[in-house]
């Protein structure tokens, strides 16, 4: 028997909260050495401007393994589709049998949101409380329910090149988080007020100015996930303790990382640490309330097994989901 969980299924399985740990628990993994994570394989598609992307992972201490197969489309939204779409096939690392397949593409918003959650939890100041999101897709939704999650947020900004999404975000999440969420006419409106900045767009220019960045300042960077691809700008990047999610994936795929390496402007020792390093104790995170902090991740598979499986053990517990023979 293989349980089918939807989208409504993921989203009543694992509350952002319980994500936000599970991610924490997925990453120190990742970087103690208790993970198998084979660099994910791209299959780019430029004839309909898209890559699918095949993402598996196995995490040795959990005992957990799965699969994702993920699409990005640019031309989706203008067809009335979403961004990314993406199943996720879990696996009884026991005996190899398939168990659930369940859709991804909340779980990869979910999950993307719940890094950058815990990501904010290691990293932000405790005292933030104003939020600038750039991107109002769906990833941009669920960073700001993850930094809300972590920190008690008063307020938060959101900027998008189509103003029309800005503010059909900024209605939504406002009655969803009661919290009020305004468009920035401008990304310097959002940043300089901002505690906390996350980016979630498909940019391949930086989303903001650095010198609206303030002191103390934290950034989660989570759109950029090609060697072309760029949010942050290299000043914000040559300022910041520089936190990644995964060495091998970030030097093969950040552009916000690699642009700034090509041109000389840093060094690989300019990261500080992996995420997991912090979350498992082995490395600082913020060290004084005027250090600006970036998080910057292109995604790991560990994130999508930690999350699935979290799913599927809620799932089973409450009847969630349809089980089927194939």
């Amino acid at each position: 028997m293989i349980r089918i969980l939807s989208r409504e299924d993921v989203r009543r399985a694992l509350p952002m909260r319980q994500a936000v740990e599970a991610m924490k628990r997925a990453f120190a993994q990742l970087s103690t050495g208790q993970a198998d994570v084979p660099l994910r394989v791209a299959l780019d598609v430029p004839r309909h401007n898209g890559v699918t992307l095949f993402m598996p992972a196995y995490l040795s201490a959990d005992d957990q393994m799965a699969v994702k197969i993920v699409s990005v489309f640019n031309d989706n939204p203008a067809k009335g589709l979403p961004l990314i779409h993406a199943l996720v096939v879990v696996v009884d690392a026991t005996t190899g049998e398939p168990v659930a397949v369940m859709d991804g593409t909340y779980l990869t918003a979910l999950r993307t949101g719940a890094a950058s959650g815990a990501a904010t939890d290691l990293l932000a100041r405790e005292d933030a409380r104003i939020v600038a999101i750039f991107g109002a897709g769906a990833q941009g939704r669920t960073q700001l329910e993850a930094v809300c999650a972590m920190r008690p947020i008063e307020a938060a900004w959101v900027y998008d090149v189509a103003p029309e999404r800005a503010a059909a975000y900024a209605a939504e999440m406002s009655q969803r988080l009661s919290l009020p969420v305004k468009v920035a006419a401008s990304p310097s409106e959002a940043v300089c007020q901002a505690d906390v900045i996350c980016t979630a767009t498909t940019s391949t220019t930086p989303a903001f100015a650095d010198a609206d960045v303030r002191p103390g300042t934290h950034v989660n960077a989570v759109g950029a996930y090609t060697p072309q691809m760029k949010e942050i700008p290299a000043e914000t990047v040559l300022r910041a303790k520089v936190v990644i999610d995964h060495r091998q994936a970030s030097l093969a795929e950040a552009g916000d990382l690699l642009i700034p390496l090509r041109q000389g402007l840093i060094t690989k020792a300019h990261i500080h640490a992996e995420l997991g390093e912090i979350a498992a104790g082995l490395k600082p995170g913020r060290v004084s309330p005027e250090e600006v902090t970036l998080f910057k991740s292109v995604g790991v598979a560990v994130q999508d097994v930690a999350a699935a499986s979290a799913v599927l053990a809620a799932a089973e517990r409450l009847g969630l989901g349809t089980e089927v023979a194939l």
